[in-house]
């Protein structure tokens, strides 16, 4: 049910006339919004065996469904697109993140290998990409690096859908907080110390010294022991821990919420990545309070739709807090603005436009 594969890419494809076959590992078959989903099913036990079975097993049904384009989201699946190459079909290889870098933050590749193993990763990602008929790049900056492998590598952003998450942009409720309302901010995602969730609830807990907030929190702890080591935490009391959400959860829990945090750490990978929960909090008309990343910056200023802090300061990401509930006008004043600019610029409408015409020129 990945959003950027299945609801955004998938869907659109299917909708511009296109027959749209999904093959996910471990998921049963089934049809959803008319893209096919076929599943493929692993009984390998370890990491390595596993990704090396699965792949296999994509391959096999990669064949079987002779399709005129593959498109895959995986790197490890670089080899399969080299196979089904080797067979004379057109292949896009879909690049959601820097890889390279990515590898240098693996807690389970060892320390003193990991620049190594991402030397080689960026190595065969050159060589794979180069005979690829197409790249698909997540951010312009990823987009910088595959353009010197393969001249037709396109930026394709993953911004929100115009209408998922606007529930609510109208009411009184969301336009200007009243005293009555429960005052709450909300961070939805991934929730890795990265991210700063650490920080998030250290920071909530520092603005309950002055006035009340909850920190709404939904999303998969991982590692699963991080979850018992952040609940040991005194600002812990403060938080309201929602679990996994679907995306209708996500759009009520968007609609209720006074700010959304985004406070990833300044990691390589990171400074220079376009995170979708910043833009799903402006699609929501939330003000956002994001990481001073000078990317994430020049996004937030330019749009005058939120606060940006060093996510390392507890004291700065506080004020920040308190800042936004202090002032409600100017708040929903950053809520509008930040709807408007994906509205004019940063939404999935536009960019499926590009992923039909690379279509459309493979074709």
């Amino acid at each position: 049910m990945d959003t950027r594969i299945l609801i955004k890419e998938c869907q659109s494809l299917q909708k511009a006339g296109h027959e749209v076959v999904y093959i996910v590992p471990n998921a049963e078959d089934a049809e959803h919004f008319g893209v096919k989903i076929k599943g493929v099913t692993s009984i390998a036990k370890n990491r390595l065996k596993r990704m090396m079975n699965t792949t296999s097993l994509v391959f096999e049904e990669a064949l079987r469904q002779d399709a005129d384009v593959y498109h895959f989201h995986d790197p490890e699946l670089m080899p399969i697109g080299l196979k089904l190459k080797g067979k004379g079909k057109k292949v896009i290889y879909d690049v959601h993140e820097d890889l390279p870098e990515q590898v240098l933050s693996k807690q389970w590749i060892p320390t003193p290998f990991r620049k190594s193993v991402a030397y080689g990763a960026k190595s065969f990602e050159r060589y794979a990409s180069k005979r690829f008929d197409a790249v698909v790049t997540a951010t312009p900056y990823i987009n910088e690096r595959f353009k010197t492998y393969n001249p037709n590598t396109v930026t394709i952003h993953n911004y929100p859908l115009l209408q998922e998450l606007m529930k609510g942009m109208d009411s009184a409720e969301t336009a200007s907080p009243t005293e009555n309302k429960q005052r709450s901010v909300v961070y939805l995602g991934g929730i890795y110390l990265l991210r700063g969730i650490k920080e998030m609830i250290s920071s909530v807990e520092k603005v309950n010294e002055k006035l009340p907030v909850t920190f709404r929190l939904g999303g998969s702890f991982a590692p699963a022991s991080l979850e018992d080591e952040v609940k040991k935490m005194s600002g812990w009391k403060y938080v309201n821990y929602l679990g996994f959400l679907n995306r209708q959860e996500v759009k009520e829990e968007l609609s209720h919420a006074d700010a959304g945090l985004v406070l990833l750490h300044p990691e390589p990978r990171f400074v220079v990545s376009y995170p979708i929960k910043l833009f799903e909090y402006m699609s929501a008309g939330l003000p956002v309070i994001a990481s001073n990343f000078p990317l994430w910056e020049e996004i937030v200023s330019a749009n005058e739709c939120g606060i940006c802090v060093d996510p390392l300061n507890i004291e700065e990401i506080a004020k920040a807090i308190q800042t936004i509930l202090d002032n409600p006008e100017k708040a929903a004043e950053m809520g509008k603005n930040g709807r408007r600019a994906i509205e004019e610029k940063y939404n999935w409408e536009k960019e499926s436009e590009r992923l039909i015409e690379l279509y459309e020129r493979l074709s």
